[in-house]
């Protein structure tokens, strides 16, 4: 991973816990939905999934990760490969969000 003006895997992953999943009222990198992110001269490229295929806002969801990765300095472009492998689980979650969700 390159980095570009101070772009870092870390920034990317504190910006997207902006985005809460409407339905579980929790951030998506808590619930275990951000499987990878890869940058490369500003290029963002994140790998994630939903907690189901048949998710209902999950292109609410994607807009909104688009739109918060891109406010980050040095960022030039945002891909977002959602991805189903492996499954989500309620495994995947943290354990603040397990508790805050009681689980």
């Amino acid at each position: 991973m390159s980095e570009t003006s101070g772009l870092i895997k870390e920034s990317v992953l504190e910006q997207l816990k902006q985005v809460e999943d409407p339905e579980l009222h929790y951030n998506i990198v808590d619930l275990g939905l951000i499987y990878g992110v890869k940058i490369d001269q500003g290029m963002v490229v994140i790998d994630m999934t939903f907690t189901s295929p048949m998710c209902p806002v999950g292109p609410y969801i994607v807009s909104k990760v688009e739109e918060v990765v891109k406010k980050l300095p040095g960022v030039t472009g945002v891909t977002i490969n959602i991805v189903w492998e492996p499954l989500w689980s309620p495994d995947c979650m943290s354990e603040e969000a397990k508790v805050a969700l009681g689980i």
